[in-house]
């Protein structure tokens, strides 16, 4: 894991969920996966917006690269994952979940969502060579 990405997670652990860095807020999303081909468990930090019922939509913009991030073949190869978020109220939220890839349909609410929430994510379309960044939807199992 990259310095940064430990200094995101150790911001969120050591602040009850809330990051200052880029934006976050409270929008942090700590995803731990099984490795899709070393089978290692991995660890990332990433936005995550509610869905409206109780779990988190994720995307895989990889900051406009035109290659998906690792994460997104892990979700694909094995989609029972443990992530941690930030509760409505203060403090952290540890929940094991599905990750389910949407459909273009629900994709695109989701999109939406993520545009309004940072402009940025448009501009990362201009560097991805036309790859459409997966979303996900986390869906707490416990």
């Amino acid at each position: 894991m990259s310095d940064f990405n430990s200094q995101i997670i150790d911001e969120f652990h050591e602040n009850d969920g809330t990051v200052s860095a880029m934006g976050f807020g409270r929008h942090l999303v700590v995803l731990h996966s099984t490795g899709a081909k070393s089978g290692a468990d991995r660890v990332s930090p990433l936005l995550g917006l509610p869905d409206g019922a109780g779990g988190r939509f994720i995307i895989g913009s990889a900051a406009g690269s035109p290659k998906n991030p690792s994460w997104v073949y892990n979700l694909r190869k094995n989609p029972h994952v443990t992530v941690e978020w930030a509760s409505d109220g203060s403090g952290i939220e540890t929940h094991s979940a599905t990750a389910t890839e949407l459909d273009p349909a629900a994709r695109e609410q989701a999109w939406q969502a993520f545009t309004s929430m940072s402009s940025q994510f448009i501009e990362y379309t201009k560097t991805a060579q036309g790859r459409v960044f997966p979303i996900f939807r986390l869906t707490p199992t416990d």
